[in-house]
């Protein structure tokens, strides 16, 4: 009674593990996404990328915003004088209109100004015309074109900084599919080493009732299939994660299910030192860099441009007369020279003193980075020769453990070998093709971050494109 009492109960819980792990190991029908028809879904239908790229469209508006206006400007004033000792009132009047051309210094301006009095029976009146031209601070327009060297770059570098944002975005994305396809291959490896727990314990029961097995034979078992559908709950759970991730990033609003393509090798046959090179010679990491020591330089030049008095060469006409249509014209020419020289410029020396302070220490960080850069990149390199040579070692590995299985299960079923050896087999198998797994994604990961610091995995043109 109590011999059937326990293989009632195996039973039971058997058909009750079985039932508990059908719906996640169950298979449906599901449409596949490959990696390039997420990317292009993505870049499609993520807002992400749309914000990112979105900051260009500022860039076209700052040459206009931080140089000097060019704009035709126009002054008006306008008033009534009275004059209470004589009980009598007088209209006063200015109207000017100027323009300047930033990228030579040169300002023209014409202005118009009757002057009421309360002494004579007329007023005076003029019209002049002035042309002053900068031939020391801002000479001939020097710093306005130093400064828009300066806002080039700057805008330069910030068009290259999009391109990054956008890259790591894309990557990181990448790296996701990745992670799903991961998940997908190790919930495979999962339901497969469950199914085969389930068939085990199947043939175990048989033989227990042949009495061919041990009652401990069938306790193992149990715990095998147990911790088989602990595994597989994880691994669920895991996938399910990455697929929610997925279908957020495409924007995905129906209920159908994806799963993952094997995804090919985002590069092959690296070179490091061609590579290397090329990056050192034409990368936009490199670009940047470089434009970040030039912006310094232009910044010291402005900076000492900036330290010379403001002396302005005078040119102008003038017609002097009364009242509004000046009458009794007086005309005259006349040339001169304007000087503004703060004394001590202690403002403008302190400026230019921090230029130069920013623009050493500009040059070091880049010494710093380029150093960085080059043993990061020869890290990655080794790395991803690591994990070729480990993805070849766990393929022979997976070959050998599936072959030695197979052996085992036949020494099992002729009692050559414990049903210990059978189950270590069976969990030798399984870690190997996670391991075979795990390498290969992660040999797709680091070529994936090998494309993002040497600026391959994408270029400038993707301002064009999402223009």
């Amino acid at each position: 009674m109590k011999s059937i009492f326990k293989n009632t109960f195996t039973s039971l819980l058997f058909i009750t593990i079985s039932l508990a792990v059908s719906p996640i190991s169950a298979k449906t029908k599901s449409a596949t996404l490959s990696l390039k028809e997420f990317i292009q879904q993505a870049t499609k239908n993520d807002t992400t990328f749309e914000t990112i790229l979105i900051d260009q469209l500022t860039l076209k508006h700052r040459r206009i915003t931080l140089l000097p206006d060019s704009d035709v400007i126009m002054d008006v004033k306008y008033q009534h004088n009275f004059y209470l000792n004589q009980n009598t009132d007088k209209a006063e009047a200015t109207l000017s209109l100027s323009k300047l051309f930033p990228y030579n210094g040169t300002q023209l301006s014409l202005s118009y100004n009757k002057a009421a009095s309360g002494l004579t029976t007329t007023d005076s009146s003029s019209l002049q015309f002035l042309i002053s031209q900068p031939i020391a601070q801002n000479a001939f327009g020097k710093g306005t074109y130093l400064q828009d060297q300066i806002i080039g770059i700057e805008n330069d570098i910030s068009r290259y900084q999009i391109v990054e944002a956008y890259e790591d975005y894309l990557a990181s994305l990448t790296v996701a599919y990745y992670n799903w396809y991961s998940a997908y291959e190790n919930l495979k490896v999962g339901q497969s080493s469950y199914q085969s727990s389930q068939k085990l314990m199947a043939n175990i029961q048989s033989r227990r009732r042949q009495k061919i097995a041990l009652p401990i034979d069938v306790n193992k078992m149990q715990l095998l299939l147990i911790g088989k559908k602990e595994n597989l709950i994880v691994l669920q759970e895991v996938y399910d994660n990455y697929s929610n991730l997925i279908l957020k990033s495409i924007r995905h609003k129906n209920n159908t299910p994806f799963i993952p393509v094997t995804p090919g090798r985002p590069t092959e046959n690296i070179q490091y030192e061609e590579d290397y090179n090329n990056f050192t010679q034409s990368s936009r990491t490199y670009k940047v860099l470089n434009m970040l020591e030039q912006q310094g330089t232009l910044q010291v030049k402005k900076a000492a441009d900036d330290l010379l008095p403001s002396t302005n060469l005078l040119l102008g006409y003038q017609l002097d007369g009364k009242d509004w249509g000046i009458q009794n014209q007086e005309r005259s020419y006349f040339a001169g020279i304007s000087v503004q020289w703060p004394i001590g410029r202690s403002v403008d020396k302190a400026k230019q003193s921090i230029a130069k302070i920013e623009h050493k220490k500009t040059m070091l960080s880049n010494q710093n980075k380029y150093e960085d850069l080059h043993t990061n990149l020869k890290n990655i390199y080794l790395q991803i020769q690591r994990e070729q040579k480990l993805i070849s070692l766990a393929k022979t590995k997976t070959k050998l453990s599936e072959s030695i299985l197979k052996d085992e299960a036949k020494n099992y079923s002729f009692g050559k070998v414990t049903l210990n050896d059978y189950i270590a087999a069976v969990n030798l198998v399984d870690e190997n093709r996670f391991s075979f797994t795990d390498h290969s994604v992660q040999l797709n990961k680091l070529l994936v971050e090998w494309l993002r610091l040497t600026d391959q995995l994408v270029n400038e043109s993707v301002l064009e494109g999402k223009n």
